[in-house]
């Protein structure tokens, strides 16, 4: 006899199994790569940006408003607009990072109570300006091109696989500036000692600058690619903040490594038991992980010990 007719719960079917996984995996990737945006700010700033949602949200919306543009302008075909998107959205929500870190965390001398309160602060500008501009209604963004793959059980969208792919290779290219290139090096001396790195000459007001420039600039590009399977919406940039924050603090904060274990395992997480049982039992498990982690092991699970 069959050992699992004695289990007392009924397995999914395995159609809803697979389906879970890849829309798991789809929300892994791109969590990956806005938490990562996080990660590398408080490694390097020791700054926890509440805002990084609200960029987020910011790349979307200017997603919607480019490809609109592109399309009315050129009547060309979507993938036009999308690439255009890709390009400019991030660099003008990084632009926007620069400046805020400019004009308002470095006044604070980037104090971490204090810069706390203040991206609170830059999280509703935003959002007000979003809603005020591009107003409270949810509208699509057409995927730059439409096919199926074929599984055993039914066809999936090719360009969710795309956006797993593009978000692996961005990783990948964050990783090797970080680690092989004299920027990342700056980077790395400014995050060990800040005094020491400026003594030398290395300015780091720029440096802080570039890295909240490049922290947001992720959040921009995994909301540019999310867009076309979910529409944009001034108000999209909760859900993101809230799990990156999960994955973040359950990795460690400011550890590369831990931010891509957490996100991979909260995003398969999260898509299996959204797509078989229910979306809020799935942020209730992961707040839960996340509050025994604190308790257990406060510095993540890849996150290094304070001396």
């Amino acid at each position: 006899m069959d050992f699992l007719s004695y289990l007392p719960f009924d397995l999914p079917h395995p159609a809803l199994l697979l389906a879970g996984v890849l829309e798991g995996t789809v929300l892994a990737a791109v969590l990956a790569l806005t938490a990562l945006g996080l990660s590398i700010v408080f490694g390097i700033m020791r700054v926890v940006n509440v805002a990084h949602g609200e960029f987020y949200m910011l790349g979307a919306v200017l997603a919607w408003f480019v490809t609109t543009w592109v399309a009315a302008v050129t009547g060309g075909p979507p993938w036009l607009g999308f690439a255009v998107a890709l390009v400019i959205a991030p660099l003008v929500v990084g632009a926007i990072a620069a400046a805020t870190d400019w004009l308002v965390l470095k006044r604070l001398n980037y104090d971490p109570e204090a810069t706390i309160v203040a991206t609170i602060g830059i999280l509703y500008i935003i959002q007000q300006l979003a809603l005020t501009f591009y107003g409270p209604y949810a509208r699509p963004v057409e995927a730059p091109f439409d096919f199926r793959v074929a599984t055993p059980y039914f066809g999936y969208s090719g360009y969710k696989l795309v956006v797993v792919g593009a978000a692996i290779a961005l990783m990948l290219v964050v990783w090797l500036v970080l680690t092989r290139t004299r920027i990342g090096l700056v980077m790395r001396a400014t995050q060990y000692d800040r005094e020491t790195a400026q003594a030398f000459g290395i300015p780091v007001d720029k440096v802080y600058a570039g890295v909240f420039a490049l922290g947001a600039g992720l959040a921009a590009i995994g909301a540019v690619l999310i867009v076309p399977i979910r529409q944009a919406d001034y108000l999209m940039g909760g859900d993101p903040l809230l799990l990156s924050f999960i994955v973040v603090i359950l990795g460690g904060l400011g550890s590369l490594r831990g931010t891509l274990v957490a996100a991979l395992f909260i995003g398969l997480a999260d898509g299996l038991i959204s797509t078989i049982y229910d979306a809020t039992l799935a942020k209730i498990l992961a707040t839960l992980l996340v509050a025994m982690v604190l308790v257990f092991r406060p510095q993540g699970l890849f996150g290094a010990r304070a001396a």
